[in-house]
């Protein structure tokens, strides 16, 4: 016969109506009408779910209480694709009883979306088809059907990536108790574990608290099939109530009250060890057949791998806060006078450790230390240098040494731990001089009767202080090195007056720099804070520690990130000293000493900076330039025209609007300043010309070994005077001296 030639009809009988058909094949049709929420089912269909086997119409929710709550939550996403996309809506759904506590059947639906395309409504057409669960010992002779399997390794990957993310025991539990199996799930979860020669019930779901008190610290010999699991490394499965009563009647009866069915004991093993046991109750008879005995195991071996992470990282974060909480002390007893309030945030380094610290140490004259530090790296080497650093600045301090030789001899003992000098595991010195560390630190010891603070400095940030009135002011003082660099590195000491209810802030740089600051930007984010923060005693002050802390390394940090690249890397460490007791003056005011040496002309800028922070909030603007300009003189003046140290003393006095300012720098020298009348060219001869132009009030006054020129500013003053203070003593040419300027 040739291709072409037309087929042979063998009869005009007609096919049996579809609905014959379908019916034939235990197959239901249902229509499910979006627009009105009902859904319409035939005889087969509605015999499916559990219903009278006849046609029916039922609203969305009568339908839903048939299916499993899991299966329902599923099944709207496909249909809602399926709209989308114009395919078949296909899912694998269970029909439950009418309690919902027992699994009916389980059904295949298929489905087509009719779509309106004027109104955009649609309608579902489909069938439903019962997928037979064999009898136990029958399904190794039945097919496993594609939507199984797709269903099967769709669960694995979904429970794997879940319980790859869980970071602890507890997360891996609520992972574990939320796993929906394809086809079954158990609805009673427990997991064992084993601490010496007896089980430990680790966490369970699906019970009540204290259901576990039975089964708590039983020895691993009783007859229990958890038990047998640990012993022998082999799962357990039990299909009923009377196979779980025939082979195990001992333990038997502690089981019987919770009326499950079916029981899963798999072994949680790990790299050839049985750590523990995984327990998979269902309140239905299940016949475990190969495909459902593989995905338990598959899941076990999974909830395995993820307990012994969840276990090793616990372990970790343990030891590092075990060894961290060792190396950062307690900041002790109160302190008469002051309060102190510091914090500590690990950012940097997987183990969650590193070289940033501070102490307190209690000296023998009475006075108390404060040190913090940051030794560089942030790794367990630098946690160990930290550590040795530490005992060592404390050893010092506690034999009474001086901020300056307590910090000479720490740079001493660092270089000399540091030196580059390792020892291999061979036990030969080997040299690696690129793991060279050093450290930065800052030292004050307070005297908590006076407020004075001696401070020496090793390559660290400065100081910050807020005056009562909420100024802040960053305090320049002297520094060298930092420690482990050069072992004869010298470190002046810097003194100042902690006034009452001042705060000093001292940190490591991860307060300034984290989040992408430098650190201008970086002080200036941690200035606002401090002026904001108006809360007084020792509470406020651990809320002034917890608002730094979260301002530039919690949630809203992320909203005032610097133009660098936002790293958050960097420890931080921060400590806290407020001078208790209330200003010494009833109207406010605010006063500063800064100390600038012959051999530090570089700290006139400094001392620039430091009177323009002081008149931070002064009225006017071209007052606040002259007031810089003219202590730039007088500090220039003494450092050109004397042997000795400039020392300013800055105040600012009254109420806002009518405050007045005064700048006094003082000087070993008697020699008084005279004005001059400098020509075009001339370099020098200008500074109290300065004076008469710009200053309110000005003058030069003798005090014994040396003396002091001042002037003051007026807020809101409407002219600047034209000549000295009367009281003030000469101004004209009264000694050799060269003229300020």
């Amino acid at each position: 016969m040739r291709t072409d030639d037309p087929l042979q009809q063998a009869g005009d009988e007609p096919l049996p109506p579809v609905r014959d058909v379908l019916a034939a094949i235990a197959t239901g049709l249902w229509r499910w009408n979006n627009t009105t929420g009902t859904v319409t089912l035939d005889a087969e269909a509605a015999r499916l779910l559990g219903l009278p086997a006849h046609a029916q119409t039922l609203t969305e929710a009568g339908v839903r209480s048939r299916f499993h709550p899991v299966d329902w939550n599923e099944i709207d996403g496909i249909v809602q694709l399926a709209v989308a996309e114009g395919t078949l809506a296909e899912a694998r759904l269970r029909i439950m009883d009418e309690q919902g506590r027992r699994v009916l059947r389980i059904v295949r639906s298929r489905s087509k979306p009719i779509v309106d395309p004027a109104t955009h409504e649609y309608e579902l057409i489909g069938t439903l088809q019962e997928v037979s669960e064999p009898p136990p010992g029958a399904a190794a002779r039945s097919p496993v059907t594609g939507d199984w399997r797709r269903s099967r390794e769709a669960f694995l990957l979904d429970a794997g990536r879940a319980l790859a993310e869980a970071r602890s025991t507890e997360e891996v539990l609520r992972v574990a108790s939320g796993l929906s199996m394809p086809g079954f799930s158990p609805d009673g979860l427990g997991v064992f574990g084993v601490e010496g020669d007896r089980l430990k019930v680790i966490g369970h779901h699906g019970h009540q608290p204290g259901d576990d008190l039975p089964f708590s610290a039983m020895p691993l010999d009783t007859d229990y099939p958890a038990a047998e699991v640990v012993r022998t490394g082999r799962a357990v499965y039990l299909s009923s109530p009377e196979e779980y009563h025939r082979r195990y009647p001992a333990t038997w009866p502690l089981a019987r009250p919770f009326e499950r069915q079916s029981w899963a004991f798999l072994p949680l093993t790990v790299a050839g060890r049985t750590m523990g046991a995984w327990l998979a109750a269902f309140a239905y008879p299940v016949s475990f057949t190969p495909d459902e005995r593989s995905v338990l195991t598959t899941v076990a071996r999974m909830l395995a791998q993820a307990l012994s992470r969840a276990g090793v990282a616990e372990s970790e974060r343990e030891l590092t806060e075990g060894l961290q909480r060792s190396m950062l002390p307690l900041l002790g007893p109160r302190i008469p006078g002051m309060s102190v309030a510091a914090r500590y945030v690990p950012t940097g380094g997987g183990l969650q450790v590193g070289g940033d610290w501070y102490d307190m140490i209690p000296l023998p004259n009475g006075r108390i230390a404060f040190v913090i530090g940051d030794v560089q790296g942030h790794d367990v080497r630098a946690a160990g240098l930290m550590g040795q650093l530490r005992i060592a600045l404390r050893a010092y301090a506690s034999e009474g040494h001086r901020p300056d030789a307590v910090l000479s001899r720490a740079t001493r003992f660092l270089s000399g731990i540091t030196d580059g000098i390792t020892i291999g595991s061979d036990g030969d010195a080997g040299g690696d001089p690129t793991d060279a560390r050093f450290a930065t630190c800052l030292y004050v010891e307070a005297d908590p009767v006076t407020g004075v603070l001696e401070i020496a400095r090793a390559g660290h940030p400065e100081p910050a202080i807020r005056m009562s009135d909420g100024t802040v002011l960053l305090r320049p003082t002297a520094g060298g090195l930092p420690l482990g660099i050069d072992p004869d590195a010298d470190y002046p000491t810097t003194r100042l007056v902690l006034e009452a209810g001042e705060t000093m802030l001292v940190c490591t740089d991860g307060l300034i720099e984290t989040g992408g600051h430098d650190l201008d930007s970086g002080w200036k984010r941690i200035r606002t804070i401090l002026e904001e923060h108006g809360g007084g005693g020792e509470d406020g002050l651990e809320e002034l520690a917890d608002n730094l802390v979260q301002a530039v390394h919690g949630p809203s940090s992320h909203h005032t990130t610097g133009t660098l690249v936002d790293r958050r890397e960097d420890d931080i460490a921060v400590l806290l000293l407020r001078r208790s007791g209330h200003p010494a003056y009833r109207t406010p005011a605010r006063r500063t000493v800064l100390t600038v040496a012959q051999a530090e002309p570089e700290r006139i800028a400094g001392a620039r900076r430091h009177v323009r922070e002081l008149l931070h909030d002064w009225a006017d603007a071209d007052q606040i330039d002259s007031a810089v300009l003219m202590v730039s003189e007088m500090i220039t003046n003494v450092l050109v025209h004397t042997d000795g140290d400039a020392l300013l003393v800055a105040e600012v006095m009254g109420e806002p609007g009518s405050r007045r300012m005064r700048a006094e720098v003082s000087d070993g020298s008697d020699d008084l300043p005279h004005k001059r009348h400098p020509g075009e060219l001339a370099s020098s001869g200008r500074g109290l010309v300065l004076m008469e132009l710009l200053a309110d009030e000005w003058g030069v006054d003798p005090r014994g070994e040396g003396k002091s020129i001042w002037f003051e500013l007026y807020e809101g003053a409407a002219e600047p005077s034209t000549g000295p203070s009367e009281a003030s003593g000469p101004s004209e040419a009264s000694g050799p001296a060269e003229p300020v300027g």
